[in-house]
């Protein structure tokens, strides 16, 4: 069964730059090295580009673990966390209807 997730967090104003790199090369490190992650997009507010919503979506459990215990999410969290204003707030959903 497929996990749907979301992560949002606001990273500090004078390390967006960084943060906004560290986003780009995660997302090429997931794209190339998960490929049971079915989808991961990283949505960047508007009207306040400090803050993100990350959703993505993993074929199961297994695709979750994966990605949590991987390379890419260690760097990706040693350059993000140092760098947030609060903690990434995490939130699972079930797939409740799509088309």
């Amino acid at each position: 069964m497929s996990i749907y997730q979301t992560a949002r967090f606001q990273v500090k104003k004078e390390a967006l730059a960084d943060c906004e790199a560290a986003i780009h090369k995660f997302l090429e490190y997931v794209r190339a090295n998960e490929p049971k992650t079915i989808l991961y997009i990283s949505l960047q507010q508007s009207d306040d580009p400090t803050r993100f919503l990350h959703y993505f979506i993993f074929e199961d459990e297994a695709a979750r673990d994966r990605h949590s215990n991987s390379i890419g999410i260690d760097h990706f969290t040693s350059i993000l966390y140092p760098n947030l204003v609060e903690p990434v707030e995490f939130t699972e959903y079930t797939n409740f209807a799509s088309t």
